[in-house]
């Protein structure tokens, strides 16, 4: 009897020893697999190939570009590449435009015969397909230039004309050439593809090129050693001088009407542009040509937070190309500037003491800028060119 009952005894506890410890081991495992996994989930895809980020985290994180505020999820996304310039087309036929309205900042200059062309930069926010993508000019790879150390740059070809306008030689200065330039000539398919039915009806080959931002990011990442560090390690934003930034006015400190019509030539009134402002979203809305601005991603209109207008010098490249098209910007020195934001109109002026310097916006006193958190959309404007402010 007292040798059963001491047998009952061990192995009781020897149950007991053994359950505990099978318990401690799948706690430990748990604790441990909780304690490695991220509170962030990864983003999805959503229609158009673009990310799609968890709309309910806190957005405590300000985007360096134009100092947006996003989750910490998307600035771990962000953290993971460089800023990308695309040059998108504004023909006619190109309209409706895809991606748009997800870039941190856009410059819109006459590209030729007063027809508008712009340059949309990506960090922060996912476009999904971006287009139509077309060819490169000079004064645009000057802006680009300032967004830190060999920004990405996705085009079709570009001006190469021997003379002043030759945008490819400008990128074998720059050493950018088969390196953060993206040229559609070198690259091609599945990065770049024609998409001949994406706008739903006929148009001519040179409005059909197209790509996404994480197509473009990914092959340079790949085959060119580019992610948020280049080949030798260095950060992108090593040189990188970011704009300053303050919030919205409140409400009893906003305009509470206004329209900001712009003519880049007197003699193209279809390329016109409007932006009405909307006080209650704090927002301007972008009509061309009389017409409501889309994006084809998501249908709805082109909005923006800041308008900045900068009066530049245009030239004639007169490089002997057809019809002389080829156009010059004067994009460094000092020149005027109108700032539109919070319903307001700052007059002031613009700095660039070099091609791949940082473009200066003050006020009249010489105080710099503060804008708005959001998109900034920069307008290059001949000296003569209209702006008229209702």
């Amino acid at each position: 009897m007292k040798k059963r009952k001491l047998l009952t005894i061990i192995l009781i506890v020897l149950v007991y020893i053994v359950s505990t410890g099978i318990s401690y081991i799948l706690f430990s495992k748990s604790a441990s697999s909780q304690s490695v996994i991220s509170p962030v989930g990864l983003p999805v895809k959503g229609s158009e190939g673009k990310l799609v980020f968890d709309p309910n985290l806190p957005k405590t994180e300000s985007c360096p570009l134009n100092g947006a505020f996003y989750s910490k999820q998307q600035r771990k996304w962000w953290e993971q590449h460089r800023p990308l310039g695309v040059m998108v087309e504004n023909h006619k036929e190109a309209m409706p435009q895809s991606g748009l309205s997800s870039a941190d900042v856009i410059y819109e200059a006459v590209a030729e015969g007063g027809i508008t062309r712009f340059l949309a930069i990506f960090y922060c926010q996912d476009a999904g397909q971006i287009g139509p993508i077309r060819s490169a000019r000079t004064y645009f790879i000057d802006f680009l230039s300032e967004y830190g150390n060999y920004p990405l740059y996705a085009h079709v070809g570009g001006a190469n004309q021997p003379g002043p306008a030759d945008a490819l030689s400008q990128l074998d200065d720059y050493g950018w050439t088969a390196y953060n330039d993206l040229n559609q000539f070198s690259i091609g398919f599945p990065v770049f593809w024609r998409d001949y039915d994406r706008l739903g009806r006929p148009v001519s080959t040179e409005h059909t090129m197209y790509s996404t931002a994480d197509k473009l990011w990914e092959y340079a990442r790949s085959s060119r050693s580019l992610s948020d560090v280049d080949k030798k390690g260095a950060l992108w934003s090593k040189d990188f001088l970011p704009y300053s930034f303050k919030e919205d006015a409140v409400s009893s400190n906003r305009g509470t009407a206004q329209s900001i019509h712009l003519k880049f030539w007197a003699t193209m009134p279809e390329y016109f542009v409007d932006w009405i402002y909307d006080p209650t979203t704090n927002l301007y809305n972008r009509n061309s040509g009389k017409e409501t601005y889309l994006d084809k991603n998501t249908n709805k209109q082109l909005t923006s937070k800041n308008i900045v207008v900068l009066f530049m010098q245009e030239l004639s490249a007169n490089d002997g190309y057809e019809d002389n098209i080829h156009l010059l910007y004067r994009t460094k020195g000092i020149g005027k500037a109108t700032i539109f934001m919070d319903g307001k109109q700052i007059k002031g002026t613009w700095k660039k003491d070099s091609k791949t310097g940082r473009t200066q916006i003050s006020d009249l006193a010489g105080a710099p800028i503060e804008f708005n958190r959001g998109l900034i959309w920069f307008e290059i404007l001949p000296t003569d060119g209209v702006v008229n402010v209702r």
